[in-house]
């Protein structure tokens, strides 16, 4: 059993898979590359750490990852469940099938990031730039998206159930059997939707 943080956070361990560190204080570890499948990270504070490249299929539920570097990551399935993300670097981070249900994403660089069959209800995404992002059947349900920018993004078969799209550019989105019930529209730029018409 590896139980020497200080070794874990100057990154000089990369296969961690399985390890328990629920609530540890991880603040700027340097974990590139490491693979922390299956880890218990619940309620960790990894704010300002490096995880370019580390393979993070964990338990982050309510993890502060707020400024680290997740570019490249996986976060595949991961349970981000009341996570903050704020003001992390995710670009060409993976987050399919991720429960961030509750998680902070609100003003993240988001381009071009996987999305597909995530769980984002009720999640803050607020001002996030999620141009070219996959959304596909992702559910946000309850969301706050006002004012993200979903330029060009993929959101065929997502949920936006009651979700918050005010202000929100939707502009030239992909949107087949989008569920928008109860969604608020309200001046959302709805330019080369099927929702334009």
């Amino acid at each position: 059993m590896i139980n020497d943080l200080e070794t874990i956070r100057k990154g000089k361990i990369h296969l961690l898979a399985g390890i328990d560190l629920a609530g540890k204080d991880l603040a700027g570890a340097d974990l590139a590359g490491a693979d922390l499948s299956q880890a218990n990270l619940s309620g960790a504070n990894l704010a300002g750490a490096n995880l370019q490249r580390a393979v993070l299929r964990a338990n982050l539920r309510g993890a502060d990852l707020s400024g680290a570097d997740l570019r490249g990551a996986d976060l595949r399935n991961a349970d981000l469940r009341g996570a903050s993300l704020a003001n992390a670097l995710v670009r060409d981070a993976s987050f399919g099938g991720a429960f961030l249900t509750g998680a902070t994403i609100g003003n993240l660089d988001l381009t071009g990031v996987d999305f597909r069959g995530a769980d984002l209800r009720g999640a803050n995404a607020a001002r996030a730039i999620l141009q070219q992002a996959d959304l596909s059947n992702a559910n946000l349900s309850g969301a706050d998206l006002s004012g993200a920018d979903l330029e060009e993004a993929i959101l065929n078969g997502a949920v936006f159930r009651g979700a918050n799209l005010t202000g929100a550019n939707l502009l030239c989105a992909a949107m087949e059997q989008t569920v928008w019930d109860g969604a608020l529209l309200d001046r959302a730029c709805l330019q080369g939707t099927p929702l334009s018409l």
